[in-house]
């Protein structure tokens, strides 16, 4: 009988699970539920691939990456203090399960659906019995307290919300890899074996970074930084976003009276998104949501297949970046947009409107300080280049049909030289 089983990944190259190890028997058999092997059919993503043609991999790969970060990362701490050994289950199944929750088009679902993925993260760990019964065969308490790291302020074990849930944890570490390999870009290219070499404990007990590790840790954010900018809040990302959540508003407001079809799962998603039951839960993934797309493409109802065609067919709307006009000179640009809507026959306020973003910088949760064997210090008190990260940015869009795309960008021409 082979004990072991080999995940070949792209990021960590050989992920060798061995049975013969409990805990890692234990994340054998989570892989093989039917809730883990749902993340095969959400795109770690979303719809970046309408943009980075090769952003196809899924959540599936994504925490089992996560899993191999937690392991690396425990394998160092435990040569530090054996007594962090006790921690290995927790830790091991949180780096697993951690996106459990996710809806399809993993965070689209938190706008389109309202969809909270670490409270279902939580949900499914505590109350599926196929996830719950396996964690209790290794740890009767091991359910409450894995899902009680995804959604909760009790920090149970400092070091554990660490490497769970902070600004630098595995999950991070594994994503910003992932993510700049399937991307194409080379931004995320983060030293993980210098950072995890750099780690230690503090006198407080929590985990601590060495100094030598601080160049790698600014490193890290700055990759953050650049990936959140250019991929993760990228014009294509928001206005894919704002054609789903149009749909979905759209579905909320005429589907019944004009007899649109939906399957039972989806409706309760649409509608009751927090009176969902596991098994609808489960029942939606990325093939369920775009089969439903297609649908309605062909069989629906003005403007509802005009917004599936765009996305199905990426015949996209766009976008313009306004960020630099006063809000009112912002409400001008929109009334400009919305009057061509109206003239070309486009319903104003679905295909036309000001979309804000926001890039959150560097958030210091005081998880992860400097520790140099004598004296503590925060990342950012050492670091001038981290405290300059800390700092937020809005922008603004303009959205609209691409038909007048001249017509608005010449208007927006018009008002920067008047800037």
């Amino acid at each position: 009988m082979n004990n072991k089983r080999i995940f070949h990944d792209p990021i960590h190259k050989e992920i060798i699970i061995d049975s013969d190890k409990p805990e890692e028997l234990m994340i054998m058999q989570l892989i093989d539920t039917l809730a883990f092997q749902r993340l095969r059919r959400i795109k770690q993503l979303g719809a970046a691939s309408l943009l980075f043609h090769g952003a196809e991999s899924s959540r599936f790969t994504h925490s089992i990456g996560v899993f191999c970060v937690a392991r690396k990362i425990y394998r160092k701490l435990v040569e530090i203090n054996p007594d962090f050994s006790q921690n290995k289950f927790i830790l091991f199944g949180a780096a697993l399960l951690h996106d459990l929750g996710h809806g399809p088009l993993s965070h689209t679902s938190e706008v389109i659906f309202a969809h909270d993925h670490e409270l279902w993260s939580k949900n499914l760990v505590k109350n599926y019995s196929p996830i719950s019964s396996i964690l209790k065969n290794f740890g009767t308490e091991l359910p409450n307290q894995i899902g009680d790291l995804f959604k909760t302020k009790n920090l149970f074990s400092r070091p554990l919300k660490t490497l769970i849930s902070s600004e630098i944890d595995c999950d991070r570490l594994d994503y910003l890899l992932r993510d700049s390999y399937n991307t194409g870009t080379k931004y995320g290219l983060v030293d993980l074996e210098r950072i995890i070499s750099a780690l230690t404990f503090s006198p407080d007990g929590n985990i601590a970074i060495k100094p030598k590790g601080v160049i790698a840790i600014e490193h890290f954010l700055v990759l953050r930084n650049m990936m959140y900018r250019t991929i993760y809040n990228h014009r294509i990302n928001e206005i894919s976003t704002w054609i789903l959540e149009k749909i979905i508003q759209i579905i909320k407001k005429d589907s019944v009276k004009k007899d649109l079809w939906i399957d039972e799962s989806m409706r309760r998603w649409i509608f009751f998104p927090n009176q969902l039951e596991v098994k609808d839960f489960l029942a939606n993934d990325d093939i369920v949501f775009y089969f439903h797309l297609m649908k309605w493409k062909e069989e629906s109802f003005e403007p509802l297949k005009t917004l599936c065609k765009m996305f199905i067919d990426r015949k996209l709307l766009k976008a313009s970046d306004i960020s630099f006009l006063t809000k009112l000179k912002r409400l001008e640009i929109l009334a400009f947009a919305r009057k061509k809507c109206k003239l070309n026959n486009y319903d104003s306020e679905i295909f036309c409107g000001i979309k804000e973003r926001s890039f959150k910088g560097f958030k210091s949760d005081n998880s992860l300080k400097i520790w140099d064997g004598t004296y503590q210090n925060l990342l950012e008190n050492q670091s001038d280049l981290i405290n300059t990260l800390m700092s937020s940015k809005d922008t603004s869009l303009i959205i609209y049909p691409g038909e007048f795309r001249k017509e608005i960008e010449d208007q927006i021409a018009i008002e920067r030289a008047n800037v």
